[in-house]
């Protein structure tokens, strides 16, 4: 039986609204008639409590503390390597052994394929630049090409393919040349994950492979985020692949979303010392500082991201450790703080994965302006995913939100 809520207007008018349920998580109601049966709009800043879409590749339980990609916990994929979650993404099941060798040479393949166009694009930049921007540059590159070669017909799923085996090439290409650094050579012998940090930095030690690997997969897609949002809604006005991911990689630069892990890192440059912490937490709880890598928008329970990245990042500390011992004895005693403070436990503000991965790959060696396209490198596949999902939605229509209009 279809169930339904009534809404009552002040004027007696009643209007149905259709209970939609999904597999797991809250049900919506069905507001897409509201204004014309009723001349109203809702309204939801931020849109906290509005279901723009429906999808099948990821569900976040957020009072439960629960990641879901195709049906399998994230405690469960995080045993997998990288493109086996990509492959779970982008098909909906895991790879037989045949489907992931097929798949593997596909990448591979692909790897050396990146226009040449797109090395002199990263050169016009000056050395000194934040790299995010340059990739915004790269993916409109791609875009242009993409456009010029198909319009804007809706590609199959190569294309998809393509930009995540591309990715990990142009980042590293751009952190050559911040660095001042001779282009490296591309592999495609090795692993998705190792090949990407051979070519930006020396070190291909199995602790580093593995902590990377797994980044990417607690990264690789996020439920409806702001920046798979803004792919999205570009992608509703037919706009391509390239551009679509571009509009990603630009929501995906704040420090309200991915540039989280460079404040974390920003934060415990500040606090300095052990000695600092004490005067740092008052004036967080003075509402004076925000305590950045804690609590999450949608997480009001542990995020199980964190919980991997806190194992991945206690190995990762013991096996390398690191020349800036301040830095993470400062961030392990902010973690013991958040778990135990009633402060932090009443608002929920526990670490989360930003805390972790910044601390892992500072452990690692990689600059700070790096750690926001690492994320968008991983985070391309849910871009992808995402993108095509909604190309082939029956549902699927040009996004137009509406506003409260308001006096000056």
């Amino acid at each position: 039986m279809n169930k339904k809520a009534l809404l009552k207007l002040e004027d007696g008018k009643k209007v149905e609204l259709a209970i939609l349920e999904g597999k797991c998580g809250p049900s919506a109601l069905d507001i897409k008639d509201l204004y014309k049966n009723t001349g109203l709009f809702t309204y939801d800043p931020g849109f906290v409590s509005t279901a723009a879409c429906s999808s099948s590749i990821t569900f976040i339980d957020g009072e439960e503390g629960k990641l879901l990609h195709r049906g399998y916990e994230i405690s469960q994929l995080i045993e997998h390597d990288f493109l086996s979650v990509v492959y779970l993404l982008l098909y909906g099941n895991l790879p037989t052994e045949q489907q992931y060798k097929g798949f593997v040479s596909q990448v591979q393949t692909l790897f050396k394929q990146v226009p040449k166009e797109i090395k002199h694009i990263i050169q016009a930049f000056p050395t000194n630049s934040h790299p995010m921007p340059i990739l915004m540059a790269c993916f409109s590159c791609l875009a242009a090409s993409y456009h010029a070669q198909h319009g804007n017909n809706i590609a199959d799923l190569s294309f998809g393919i393509a930009a995540i085996a591309q990715v990990p090439v142009i980042i590293a290409m751009i952190y050559n040349h911040i660095s001042e650094q001779e282009f490296a050579e591309v592999s495609d012998e090795l692993s998705y994950s190792r090949s990407f940090l051979k070519m930006i930095s020396a070190r291909s030690d199995a602790t580093s492979v593995e902590a990377l690997d797994k980044i990417f997969i607690l990264h690789a897609d996020h439920e409806q985020n702001a920046s798979t949002a803004a792919v999205r809604l570009s992608g509703s006005t037919n706009a391509n692949l390239f551009a679509c991911i571009t509009a990603g990689i630009t929501a995906l630069w704040g420090p309200a979303h991915g540039g989280a892990n460079e404040a974390v890192i920003g934060m415990l440059e500040e606090i300095k010392h052990l000695g600092n912490i004490g005067q740092f937490i008052e004036k967080v709880k003075d509402g004076e500082f925000k305590l950045m890598g804690f609590g999450h928008r949608v997480y009001k329970n542990y995020d199980p991201r964190a919980s991997e990245l806190k194992k991945v990042c206690t190995k990762v500390l013991n096996d390398l450790g690191t020349h800036d011992n301040h830095l993470f004895e400062v961030a392990m005693e902010l973690e013991k703080i958040a778990l135990s403070d009633e402060y932090f436990i009443e608002r929920k503000l526990y670490p989360n994965v930003d805390f972790y991965s910044g601390i892992i790959l500072r452990a690692m060696g990689i600059p700070t302006n790096m750690f926001t396209p690492i994320f968008a490198l991983a985070r391309t596949t849910g871009w992808v995913a995402q993108w095509y999902e909604m190309k082939n939605s029956k549902e699927n229509k040009i996004w137009r939100p509406r506003q409260l209009y308001i006096e000056n």
